[in-house]
């Protein structure tokens, strides 16, 4: 995207790099000497390639330099991707423009996905019938890619969840936006997420994976993580220190080497063998997973600051090309939401879990009572593999209280949080028993927690936590009457990769009245246009709490 693409009137192609000069790049076709293999290219704007365009080949003895003509030049706009740096991303995101209405998600790499759009504030998916290269150019092109590389259907990206707003779309390619495309609208009885569309976009070479490399790994999805520092002249290959890294930071390593998605980010990496590569030359690296490079991450830049020195605690990773995608069903926690005053005799075993508010311990045990905020949550796995504890079954924590294994410490965070942001009180759910509790009809079961079983929870099914199971719940018997929002995040502190972690928080408006509580408008983070969720976070006519 830096470069630009010089195509000649009645010209082939010619590629070259951005020149340091300032010389307008017409005027600078003009004064070069060229040799052009095509001419007469007439391109409707809808191909995928140049080649696909009508054509004609100069012959070989053919002495004419394009008469009448020059170079046409053609100076690429990058997509918002593709912005040189995230300050200038911040720049282009704060610019005035229509809300987003088409997206890809569960995608290995960038410019891939499965289809979603937006309608009524709620994001839905694309029905595969009659779904072409067409149709996915112009999604590639709105998203501010290339033309499509492929139209992918059969859910190859994985299944949606929820809505299908569309069906047997049908583009020419030149359309703008999809919507623009003529299409049906259906219903859940007309297609199953089964048929879930998708697209390859092609993308351009930025040559970012060129600054990057993995080494002394079993594989070429693994190892030690290498970075090349230094101008022309001057470059060198160097480490990464260990201190902080985690999945957030190796997400963006595979998806600059184009490995996919991140199974583990790695503090220490003694087992791989780094070769004559001893020099840590980068540290502080802290990502928000999206970047494209770790350029873009924030880090130290030339100070070196590392806590544990050595090769011993430098950062590595394992890549691969899927992952899991947890979402909860934020319908359900509306449905159960409710009020219990359940006596501190029977709250022992919570309190030695720590589930219940530090008021608690200084309660007059075993009399008196804990109000409590109680739901149930069914979380579903929709990515393309199956969600499993990071800790192996070796390293699983027995509770004689409860009995059975713990196999993450945190799994799930629950908070109340006034309209502001405020916490005013939380709660946590241990990974106690992550099974498969109900699948869909073409899925098997393959994890049960009964007799030491294994734990996860396989792609095409969820794992269901009851209303009336120890912990799950918050403890709001110090909470004021008001109005709140009820927060649910899952898997939290990224201890599990994920391919997609912007819709693990769930949001609900919240009203409490010192007796009965009103759990409404819940909806997954980036479930909402921009527009609603300004709306929800203003919470409709309060501006502050008041007690009722």
């Amino acid at each position: 995207m830096e470069g630009r693409r010089v195509v000649g009137k009645d010209a082939g192609a010619l590629f070259y790099p951005t020149a340091p000069h300032s010389c307008p790049p017409r005027l600078l076709a003009q004064r070069q000497q060229h040799s052009f293999g095509l001419h007469g290219v007439a391109c409707v704007g809808t191909e995928a390639h140049l080649s696909l365009c009508s054509l004609e080949f100069y012959r070989a003895n053919d002495t004419t330099r394009c008469p009448g003509g020059a170079p046409a030049v053609v100076s690429c706009v990058p997509g918002p991707l593709y912005a040189a740096s995230s300050g200038q991303r911040k720049q282009q995101q704060s610019k005035p423009q229509g809300e987003t209405r088409v997206r890809l998600k569960g995608g290995a790499h960038p410019g891939e996905g499965r289809v979603e759009v937006l309608k009524a504030s709620t994001w839905g998916t694309i029905c595969d019938r009659k779904w072409d290269l067409q149709a996915a150019s112009v999604v590639c092109r709105e998203l501010g890619f290339g033309s499509a590389r492929e139209a992918l259907s059969g859910a190859r990206m994985g299944q949606g969840m929820g809505a299908i707003h569309l069906s047997e779309v049908r583009c020419s390619g030149q359309e703008p936006s999809l919507w623009k495309c003529p299409h049906k609208n259906i219903t859940a009885e007309d297609c199953s997420h089964s048929q879930d569309a998708g697209v390859r976009c092609n993308l351009p070479y930025t040559g970012v994976e060129t600054k990057i490399r993995l080494s002394g790994g079993r594989s070429q999805h693994e190892g030690r993580v290498e970075v090349q520092i230094g101008g022309p002249g001057s470059l060198r290959w160097g480490l990464i220190c260990g201190d902080d890294w985690g999945t957030l930071e190796a997400m963006v390593v595979c998806r600059q080497l184009g490995l996919g998605y991140a199974n583990h980010g790695l503090q220490e990496t003694w087992y791989w063998d780094s070769g004559n590569i001893t020099e840590v030359v980068m540290s502080g690296v802290r990502c928000t997973g999206s970047e494209l490079s770790l350029d873009q991450c924030a880090h130290h830049g030339t100070h070196i600051a590392c806590k544990r020195t050595g090769t011993r605690f430098t950062a590595g990773v394992i890549c691969s090309e899927t992952a899991s995608d947890l979402l909860l069903h934020s319908a359900l926690v509306q449905e159960t939401a409710y009020i219990e005053d359940r006596p501190l005799h029977m709250l022992y075993c919570a309190a030695e879990e720590n589930c219940l508010a530090r008021s608690a311990r200084s309660a007059n045990w075993p009399y008196g009572h804990r109000r409590l905020l109680r739901f149930s949550s069914q979380i579903h796995n929709l990515g393309r593999a199956d969600f499993r504890p990071k800790a192996g079954r070796h390293s699983w924590v027995w509770h004689e209280c409860h009995g059975h294994y713990h196999s993450m410490d945190i799994f799930t965070h629950y908070d109340i949080l006034t309209p502001n942001g405020t916490k005013v009180a939380e709660g946590h759910k241990a990974s106690f028993c992550l099974e498969d509790t109900e699948c869909q009809e073409d899925v098997s079961k393959r994890y049960e927690c009964a007799n030491f079983g294994e734990q996860g929870i396989t792609v095409g099914c969820w794992d269901l936590y009851r209303h009336d199971i120890d912990c799950q719940w918050i403890d709001i018997t110090d909470v004021k009457p008001g109005n709140y929002i009820l927060q649910v995040v899952i898997n939290p502190n990224f201890e599990v990769a994920e391919s997609d972690f912007t819709n693990n928080a769930m949001k609900c408006n919240c009203k409490y009245d010192g007796h009965r509580i009103w759990v409404h408008n819940c909806h997954i983070g980036d479930a909402f246009s921009e527009e609603a969720n300004r709306k929800f976070e203003r919470y409709p006519g309060q501006t502050s709490n008041q007690v009722i």
